[in-house]
């Protein structure tokens, strides 16, 4: 399989071209103060998902709960104040040092699609951190699902055909097996993980998949499959 038979490239954004999980910890250790010094990356993150297991809703509005669920697990600072701060740092969640420059590199060759579950508001924000890269975008309001529902691929899957791209000429590239890769393949996307933890334990801030999905290229960093793409 040849990367030059694809014509559009498909993104996750938060986790594969936004560094949530720093955004994440410098956002409760700042706000935590000295209480939350000491917590390890893990304890933040675990309680992290689980605030978001409780408080699914749109990342524009959803996190400053998700701060309170955490803070009262973690015994940290709970007040409005608090909340909102962490509400507010995530529209600042900064991309990845790689993702900028290998997605100008990328767009040179492929038509480039977000595939976020994030909402509108919050992904104009990524979408300008990353310097506007993106031809065309899915959030989770146009589709009303989130990833890893199947109904948001096949909502991108029409969505492309509309623009006369067929299924065969679509890579779905992204970072979390639990919302991409596994329900990707599935459904019979051809698929390239970035594997943004690689030599890292665990699944940091994202949900463990119940198994490991293999997928049809693999790489540690999005620079990386741009240099693939340009044969560097």
């Amino acid at each position: 399989m040849d990367l030059s038979n694809f014509k559009v490239l498909t993104f996750d954004v938060v986790g594969t071209l936004i560094d949530f999980e720093t955004g994440v910890l410098e956002a409760v250790r700042r706000i935590g103060g000295n209480a939350a010094q000491d917590l390890s990356d893990t304890t933040i993150f675990d309680a992290y998902k689980r605030g978001r297991d409780r408080f699914p809703g749109r990342s524009s509005s959803a996190m400053a709960n998700v701060y309170r669920s955490l803070a009262e697990e973690l015994q940290l600072p709970a007040d409005t104040d608090s909340a909102e701060a962490f509400q507010m740092a995530v529209f600042r969640w900064p991309a990845f040092e790689d993702s900028v420059a290998a997605l100008k590199r990328l767009r040179k060759h492929f038509r480039l699609v977000a595939m976020t579950n994030a909402d509108r508001t919050a992904f104009t924000c990524y979408s300008h951190t990353l310097e506007d890269p993106f031809d065309d975008s899915v959030t989770c309001d146009d589709t009303g699902v989130a990833k890893p529902n199947p109904q948001f691929f096949a909502y991108n899957r029409g969505r492309q055909a509309a623009n006369g791209y067929k299924f065969s000429e679509i890579l779905h590239v992204a970072q979390s097996q639990y919302h991409d890769i596994g329900i990707a393949k599935e459904l019979g996307y051809t698929t390239c993980w970035i594997e943004r933890r690689q030599g890292l334990q665990g699944f940091g801030g994202t949900p463990e998949p119940k198994q490991m999905t293999k997928p049809d290229f693999h790489f540690p960093t999005l620079k990386a499959l741009a240099d693939a793409v340009e044969g560097v």
